[in-house]
């Protein structure tokens, strides 16, 4: 019996087999399971391997995958470890909810509309933002390894349940000491991460909105008018001067303040930068065209710049 026991047994064809255990799958169920696949040779030979190992009472749910031959003292231990199947589907920074949407269809774990749906569910971010009417900006741009079956709801949940630990209460204690709330934070955050990718600039722009809203400034920030046009499904990948008018309250050029909401979900490195702004006194700034910025304090040395860095660079081009 030991040398059953101990034996690789392989029975399945093709490469791989995945097998499914329930939440209170039992372990004559999960014997069964894994010998209706092919894994194991009989399901007597995987109960007696799991009380002899001492692992009966220590198997896990979820979704196994196997492939080469395996003991069934191996099987055993794959299963009392929770070695589960899971692949690892990344959401970069800065991706609107549509745009997750789309990375999740293609990490082949359910439709984008499914997502989308799943992320109307405003009342997972009851605990930080009781009004929220989206939750846009509110699912953590992370790596997350996501069982085949895990499905939008689940990924969302997941998503949402990490920002909530991102946002650690020191953070927190310093929002609050700003007089800013979870979503001002969040959506000051997503403006910093859509304009610049350089670490060291996040809390100079943070710094230039901030100043901005102080002297009641409109912050004329550019990807909050493309999101608008996203919104109102009129974005063509290029901002025409018209569209800077665009009717919506998420355009910074025509409302000034905030917009309503996060227009993307933005990373640690924007949020801790929307809390703790650098301390200098520019209200400008304008791209260099390499990924970085030129930073000003008055509109005429701002002027200069867009002189040298727009309509000189784009001629000389």
């Amino acid at each position: 019996m030991h040398g059953r026991l101990s034996t690789p047994y392989r029975a399945f064809s093709g490469d791989e087999v995945f097998v499914e255990m329930p939440v209170g799958t039992t372990v004559a169920g999960m014997a069964q399971r894994l010998a209706d696949a092919g894994v194991v040779s009989d399901p007597m030979t995987f109960r007696i391997a799991a009380r002899l190992s001492g692992a009966d009472r220590q198997l896990q749910a979820g979704e196994y995958r196997f492939s080469e031959p395996m003991s069934a003292f191996q099987v055993v231990t794959k299963i009392a470890e929770g070695d589960v199947f899971t692949r690892p589907v990344t959401f970069p920074e800065g991706l609107t909810i549509k745009e997750m949407a789309v990375v999740f269809e293609k990490g082949g774990l359910g439709s984008s509309s499914a997502f989308e749906k799943a992320a109307t569910n405003t009342t997972l971010a009851a605990g930080f933002d009781p009004g929220a009417r989206s939750l846009e900006g509110y699912l953590f741009p992370s790596t997350y390894a996501l069982g085949r079956q895990a499905g939008a709801d689940a990924t969302v949940r997941a998503m949402v349940e990490a920002f909530d630990h991102a946002f650690d209460p020191e953070l927190r204690a310093e929002a609050a000491a700003r007089g800013m709330s979870v979503r001002e934070v969040v959506t000051l955050a997503s403006l910093i991460e859509k304009e610049t990718a350089q670490a060291a600039e996040r809390p100079i722009v943070s710094a230039v909105y901030q100043n901005r809203l102080k002297l009641r400034i409109p912050l004329q920030c550019d990807p909050t008018v493309v999101y608008a046009l996203m919104r109102a499904g009129k974005w063509t990948g290029n901002i025409r001067k018209q569209d800077l008018q665009i009717k919506s309250p998420f355009n910074t050029y025509v409302y000034p303040g905030l917009p309503p909401g996060p227009i993307a979900s933005p990373g640690r490195a924007s949020i801790d930068a929307a809390i703790r702004p650098a301390d200098v006194p520019y209200l400008y700034f304008v791209s260099r065209n390499d990924g970085t910025h030129v930073f000003a304090e008055t509109l005429a040395e701002h002027n200069r710049n867009v002189q040298q860095w727009q309509v000189k660079f784009f001629k000389h081009d």
